[in-house]
């Protein structure tokens, strides 16, 4: 009876390390890693697309989370999406030449915004806003554009493909000039 109840407790805790080993890797694994909620100031950026960006994403600098997305409102008179960046206040020394972009963690993971930074003495200050911004590029315009541009031509088109290039080529030249004697 006592090895039955060694094997239950045994069992029990082997379960609860598996919930607590889980909870740690989907804290690892999410915006949630590193949200740190101390002094920061606010910067925002205007892109046209943001992508699937969301709200805590990070933003990193040189690979190095310097803060996280605020808020993502629309902007009705521009019409396009209205960032704001919460960084934190250790990070002060950014350029107000810098821009910001939208990348993708790796082929298929979440999205946050980089910045670039620029060559200017001055930095930015608390609400400041980035000039330059690079939208956030969709895989399915890309694979659009693979496809459209990408292909290889058809046999029929390769055959006719010389002859447009040699045609191309030999511009019609222009009449001998009339040299009489």
């Amino acid at each position: 009876m006592t090895q039955r109840r060694s094997y239950q407790i045994g069992t029990g805790f082997f379960i609860l390390l598996g919930f607590a080993a889980l909870a740690y890797l989907a804290t690892q694994t999410t915006s949630v890693a590193n949200f740190r909620q101390g002094d920061s100031y606010t910067l925002k950026a205007r892109f046209t697309n943001i992508g699937q960006l969301k709200l805590r994403a990070p933003v990193k600098l040189a690979g190095v989370r310097i803060g996280s997305v605020e808020s993502i409102e629309l902007d009705p008179t521009k019409l396009d999406a209205l960032i704001k960046l919460s960084v934190d206040k250790r990070y002060n020394d950014v350029p107000d030449d810098s821009a910001a972009a939208i990348f993708t963690s790796g082929l298929l993971g979440d999205q946050y915004v980089g910045v670039q930074p620029g060559g200017s003495p001055d930095m930015f200050k608390d609400g400041g806003e980035f000039v330059l911004t690079q939208s956030s590029m969709q895989l399915e315009d890309l694979i659009g554009k693979f496809l459209v541009n990408g292909s290889p031509q058809k046999p029929a088109d390769k055959a006719s493909a010389p002859d447009e290039a040699a045609a191309k080529v030999a511009a019609p030249t222009p009449p001998a000039p009339d040299i009489k004697h």
